[in-house]
Parts: C-alpha cells; sequence; structure tokens
C-alpha cells in the first residue's frame, strides 16, 4: 500500500526535516505544505525538487532521479533508497558575534542579528544541508553562524575603527551589501542585517576620541606613553618617586618647536651655501661680497645691490655725504669725490 511522505510537527524556527525513512516506493504520495520545498537527495547531490501539493511519486515528475535509477535492474518494480529532505521557505532569523580587527589591526568585538531566507532548495541541499551533514534546524543555525562570521571578519578587517565604531546602521548596510552574494553562493537571500553591539578595548576608545577632537596621533601616541610610564612606575613603590623625578618630565614635555631656517648665501665661485653672514665661502674660501653687494657696518650680513637698510639688523646701508667743492651726493667713508675728483677729509 502506498505511503505518506509528509512533514509532521513541524515547529516554529524549524528550517530543516529529514524524513526517516529512506525506501520509496513507485506510487507513493508525497505532500508538501505552502511554504515548503521537498527535494531528494541521493549519494551525496541532490535530485528532483518538489513544491507545495500532493504528488503521486512516478518516473514523470521524478525526471532527474529517474536517469540515475535506470542504470539499476528492475528499478521500477522495487523500491528505491532515496532521503527525502523537506525546507521550510519562510523568513528566519540568525544570529552572529565574534572577534576580530579592523585594517590598522585595532581589536573589535561585534553581534548582531540576519534575516533569511532559502532561495533555491536544490543549491541549499547540494551546498549547505548535504554537503555540511546540516541535517537538522541545529546543526544548520550552527553552520550559517560561522558562515557568517567568518566572511563578516574578513569585511571588517578593510574598514578603519573610525569608519565602524559606533555607527550601527552604516555597518549593517555594508555587511549586507558584502555578505548578500555570499549567501546567493549557497542558495540562501539575506534579506537584512542588524549590528546591535560594536565595540574595542578602552585603549582603543580612548585612542579614537583623541584623533576625532583633532589631536595629532604623534601627541596621542606622547600620551599613552605617560600613562603606560605612570603604571609601570606605580608597580614599584622603591624606584617610584627616583624614577618618576628623572622619566616623566621628560615625556610629559611637547615635542620641541624645530629650529628657524638660518638665512643662506650662495658663493658666486662655486655654489656652496653658507649661512648669509659669512664673509668668506668656507667651502673655496672665496669672497662672498657679491658684485654691488653691500656687507652691514654693524652685524656683518650681506646685503642686495641698492638696500639702504640691513635685512637682518635694520641697520643704515647708505648714509651720504655732500661733496664741498661740487655738491654732489657721496657715499660716506669715499676719499675722493667721483665728479669733480675733490679729496674728502
Amino acid at each position: 500500500m502506498p505511503k505518506v511522505i509528509e512533514w509532521t510537527g513541524a515547529r516554529e524556527g524549524d528550517i530543516v526535516w529529514r524524513y526517516p525513512n529512506e525506501e520509496i516506493a513507485w506510487g507513493d504520495n508525497l505532500i508538501v505544505h505552502e511554504y515548503e520545498a521537498a527535494v531528494f537527495f541521493r549519494d551525496g547531490k541532490a535530485y528532483d525538487v518538489f513544491r507545495a501539493g500532493r504528488h503521486v511519486l512516478t518516473t514523470a515528475n521524478l525526471p532527474l532521479l529517474t536517469k540515475v535509477l535506470s542504470k539499476i535492474a528492475g528499478f521500477d518494480k522495487v523500491p528505491f533508497r532515496c532521503a527525502v529532505i523537506f525546507i521550510s521557505l519562510k523568513q528566519f532569523q540568525g544570529r552572529f558575534g565574534a572577534q576580530s580587527q579592523t585594517k590598522e589591526l585595532a581589536p573589535i568585538k561585534f553581534f548582531g542579528s540576519f534575516w533569511f531566507r532559502v532561495e533555491e532548495p536544490n543549491l541549499f541541499v547540494n551546498e549547505v544541508v548535504g554537503g555540511q551533514g546540516a541535517f537538522s534546524t541545529d546543526k544548520l543555525q550552527d553552520f550559517l553562524r560561522g558562515y557568517f562570521n567568518e566572511r563578516l571578519i574578513d569585511t571588517l578587517s578593510q574598514y578603519s575603527l573610525a569608519e565602524v565604531y559606533g555607527k550601527l546602521d552604516e555597518t549593517s548596510l555594508v555587511a549586507k551589501n558584502a555578505l548578500f552574494d555570499a549567501f546567493s553562493r549557497v542558495g540562501l537571500e539575506l534579506i537584512d542585517v542588524k549590528f546591535e553591539g560594536i565595540d574595542t578595548t578602552p585603549e582603543w576608545r580612548d585612542r579614537l576620541f583623541y584623533v576625532k577632537t583633532g589631536v595629532a596621533a604623534t601627541e596621542v601616541l606622547r600620551m599613552e606613553t605617560v600613562q603606560k610610564s605612570s603604571e609601570s612606575l606605580s608597580k614599584s613603590p622603591g624606584a617610584a618617586v627616583g624614577a618618576g623625578a628623572v622619566i616623566l618630565p621628560q615625556v610629559l614635555q611637547p615635542a620641541p618647536a624645530p629650529a628657524p631656517a638660518v638665512p643662506m648665501v650662495l658663493c658666486p665661485k662655486c655654489n656652496f651655501q653658507n649661512p648669509q653672514t659669512a664673509k668668506f665661502c668656507s667651502n673655496c674660501g672665496a669672497p662672498l661680497q657679491a658684485v654691488g653687494g653691500v656687507n652691514c657696518p654693524k652685524c656683518g650680513t650681506l646685503n642686495p645691490a641698492g638696500a639702504r637698510f640691513c635685512l637682518n639688523c635694520g641697520n643704515p646701508l647708505q648714509s651720504t655725504v655732500k661733496c664741498p667743492k661740487c655738491g654732489s651726493e657721496i657715499q660716506a667713508g669715499a676719499k675722493f669725490c667721483p665728479n669733480c675728483g675733490e679729496k674728502l677729509a
């Protein structure tokens, strides 16, 4: 007498159920309820898939399995062995949570939920149920949790801590987009992802806070060094006062400002750079007073031709006197008038 193959006693939350009797005969009745699919599975491979309805099993509605069984003599007269796996097509919720690190190697912990449904039952049975031996809902949930965590860890390692920390909605969208194709490859549709918590260590929380408030990265590292030094000293009562007095003031001092650049001048002979106050080249010994230039009588700085005041100290460079004979303006210090030749005092 033909038997009835049916998923009975299905509970809320059940995703997969394997019919316990693998002895299948032609003419048996297969009942598939709404939001279910029945997959015939043999020798590690999924074959024919049945959707909702009442089906009498014949060679006509099991074409894929019939092709395989046709190699067995008398298969059309005797029961054959085949597993019937029922899959629920409803939407389900899964949980995820693990520890990972960001692209700057910051440790990060996360947890949340994801929602999915079986889109392609035959592919799902091949890749997950049969391929992983997950013939129960508990085993299936364990596999999906690990599958989700593994790919999410790879995804988060491509982002910085500032890009994901405290941004649950944005990170949820990133995760869904990144894992959608991975779920499709095993016959699932990833409907939604929701992060419920993302956290890191206190050290990285402090570091992220200072960076967000505009503190330079070098200053953050200096402050962390101070904190670690203080903790180390506090563990050694005998050395805390003496060592702290030497170490901490040096660490607490901010980095010194860079020294101002010294004005330089090129040697007209060898092009070597010399301080602007030098009178002779330190490379070749040539005079550094360029043609038409003038050295300041107060500080010795070389000034360009035509300058009236020293560019270093502001001292006047070109005080003049009048020739007593012709009245021409003559630079102070001249011995003869360049206009009339009068000897000057």
